[in-house]
């Protein structure tokens, strides 16, 4: 073997990402990369916003004092030259992360890119449209408004600690208008609700143990405390039932079920939005069908 086959991995170390605009798809990028590393405690040094040569310069005398790896988004020519020689002189990676997929585009298209920073984050239809998602998810939270239910786009509906709540929140920054209803022992269900025909019907299911321990964590109930034995709302028993109960209706009601077991909120809101786009299709034809 080389000396290079024998170098020990490297487990620590700082990562920068730059970016010039708000840096949210940085981010990303960056934490599913590194998700595909075992052992690796990486410490993430975050510079949004670089637009001057003022702005970069502070992130580079960061980068001087604790060199690591820099993943960027700049357009303007002479910041990512002055930060590709900067890695250079500090012999640390540099990667532009959005070049290949902008020289791809450009190439299929075959039209140049802008090159304006943050054009994702105009204050555009799109912009506006995700704002209204985010007030519309708070306004219909936790059932606590049936009135106007019907713009919804997509109606969770679950037992308690299901992660109705934050995927609506996600689903809302997507620019879909969710809304969630709880299912709670002895209350039925809103029939007014049940009439509703524009909005998409998903039933979110979890398995008894772990909501049991989300909903004790929730709580910081201690399971020696001669209380918790007595509390209905942690007891594995009655939340076996709840969840029984919970896909009964959604079965009754033909109702897509997601179970959100072992899925993160990212994954749960994408399952959700591909149900979506399948509704909007069938409600599209079933439109064109009464039209002809």
């Amino acid at each position: 073997m080389n000396a290079k086959q024998l170098k020990d991995p490297i487990r620590d170390f700082y990562i920068y990402l730059i970016s010039d605009a708000t840096g949210t798809t940085l981010q990303g990028l960056a934490r599913a990369c590194l998700a595909q590393f075992d052992g690796v405690h990486p410490t993430e040094r975050f510079w949004p916003m670089i637009r001057s040569e003022a702005q970069l310069d502070r992130a580079i005398e960061d980068l001087r004092e604790n060199p690591g790896p820099v993943l960027y988004t700049l357009v303007e020519r002479k910041l990512r030259k002055k930060l590709e020689r900067t890695c250079a002189e500090l012999h640390v990676p540099c990667m532009p992360v959005l070049d290949p997929i902008l020289r791809s585009m450009s190439s299929y298209l075959g039209l140049p890119t802008k090159g304006i920073p943050g054009l994702q984050h105009a204050l555009d239809e799109a912009y506006f449209k995700r704002i209204d998602a985010v007030d519309f998810a708070l306004h219909y939270d936790d059932g606590q408004s049936l009135d106007g239910l019907d713009d919804a786009d997509v109606i969770l509906v679950g037992v308690s600690r299901t992660s109705k709540t934050p995927t609506c929140i996600y689903l809302a920054r997507r620019g879909v208008k969710a809304a969630n209803i709880p299912l709670a022992p002895g209350v039925p269900f809103p029939e007014k609700v049940l009439a509703l025909k524009h909005p998409l019907f998903v039933g979110l299911t979890e398995s008894p143990k772990r909501l049991a321990n989300l909903r004790r964590t929730r709580l910081q109930a201690d399971p020696d405390d001669p209380h918790y034995a007595e509390n209905a709302y942690l007891d594995l028993e009655q939340i076996e039932e709840e969840t029984r109960r919970a896909r009964r209706l959604f079965s009754d009601h033909k109702w897509p079920v997601i179970d959100v077991t072992r899925r993160s909120v990212e994954e749960t809101s994408a399952e959700v939005i591909i149900l979506l786009n399948k509704h909007r299709a069938r409600q599209k034809k079933q439109e064109e069908a009464q039209d002809e």
